[in-house]
């Protein structure tokens, strides 16, 4: 008894030293997976895109030197990311949501026709410049409404109802406007958007406002919540009490909508409505989206991804300029942008499904 004692008290003071050590192994294991969790959430996510987006901004700098970090530069490719950020935000909804839209450039090209006929802009001149904005939203949610009708209650495949809505939107504005340009004969339009507050241009503003807005209304509303839901599992979110064919239809008339702002912004930018405008924003639009981090299987999205990818292929477009390189190598080095970007989201889908 008395050496078995002995021996126990022999292991007691090792007994303290033990602990902490485990403990200490245990909190640093916990840290370590917190951190893991964190970097590979939407933290993580938006860090890599804004080491990206330094890392373009370093190009610049090396590159074209003072060209690159004038401000005025700057204000430059924040006005030419305002449109296709506009637009981007509200497909952000729309591929969330598993859904897709190839239509957007062609309803942004009707939006400004239909809003700079003369019949359009004789209004406009006997009420106020307001008639051609009012008239650019309608055209840009009907689009969407139509869309998403069809999409919803069609029960059509949206590559096919948005494929359709690209070559029917874009003849239509064709056809309103003769295949001429339309140009904007009152000033206040052009004034008013194409002004700045506080040195910042209105247009940025917008963006800016709009990219709140979204945000705001993804993360923190029901609406969020139930495109979320819809875009993860459809049948779970009906089964939860979700319509989900009138949800799809109304992120299709929000995407529409975001088209029709950005016909204003358009608009503004060029004073003049053409069929040719909107050329190729839905392949911009989608791969900044993608570039930001939504899935496009969806049931994830990230408005401020989003934003980031904008503004990383504004950048790219603005240096690749500054220098004097051709768009064909512009549209590689894009190529290649979205490519790893896929195969990130695929790398990350998997690790996350791996038990």
């Amino acid at each position: 008894m008395t050496d078995a004692v002995q021996d126990g008290a022999g292991d007691s003071p090792a007994s303290p030293a033990k602990g902490p050590g485990v403990a200490g192994g245990g909190a640093g294991a916990t840290v370590g997976a917190r951190i893991a969790g964190l970097m590979s959430g939407p933290f993580g996510r938006s860090l890599g895109l804004v080491i990206g987006l330094l890392v373009l901004c370093l190009i610049g700098v090396i590159t074209a030197g003072d060209r690159f970090a004038d401000f005025d530069n700057m204000m430059t490719i924040l006005r030419l990311a305002s449109v296709i950020g506009v637009i981007s935000v509200g497909m952000t909804f729309v591929i969330t949501g598993g859904g897709i839209d190839l239509s957007v450039g062609a309803i942004v090209a009707l939006a400004t026709v239909w809003a700079t006929t003369v019949s359009t802009q004789t209004m406009a001149a006997d009420i106020h410049w307001t008639v051609m904005v009012t008239t650019a939203l309608a055209v840009g949610a009907g689009c969407g409404l139509v869309n998403g009708v069809l999409i919803a209650y069609g029960r059509m495949a949206p590559f096919i109802v948005t494929l359709a809505m690209l070559a029917g939107a874009r003849g239509l504005a064709e056809v309103i406007s003769g295949k001429k340009t339309q140009v904007i004969a009152d000033r206040g339009l052009k004034d008013f958007f194409g002004g700045r507050v506080l040195g910042i241009p209105v247009l940025v503003i917008i963006f800016a406002l709009v990219a709140a807005g979204g945000w705001v209304l993804l993360n923190r509303t029901a609406f969020g919540r139930r495109t979320l839901a819809v875009g993860g599992n459809p049948e779970a979110a009906r089964l939860a009490g979700i319509n989900v064919k009138r949800h799809t239809a109304m992120l299709y008339v929000l995407l529409g909508l975001a088209c029709g702002v950005a016909a204003v912004m358009l608009m503004a930018r060029t004073s003049a409505g053409t069929s040719t405008h909107g050329g190729f924003y839905e392949l911009d639009a989608i791969a900044a989206v993608v570039i930001g981090g939504t899935l496009l299987s969806g049931g994830r999205g990230t408005i401020v991804g989003t934003v980031f990818g904008v503004l990383i292929f504004t950048t790219l477009t603005n240096v690749f300029t500054l220098n004097n390189l051709d768009s064909s190598t512009q549209a590689v080095a894009k190529g290649l942008i979205i490519v790893a970007a896929v195969l990130l989201q695929q790398r990350v889908a998997a690790r996350n499904s791996t038990p």
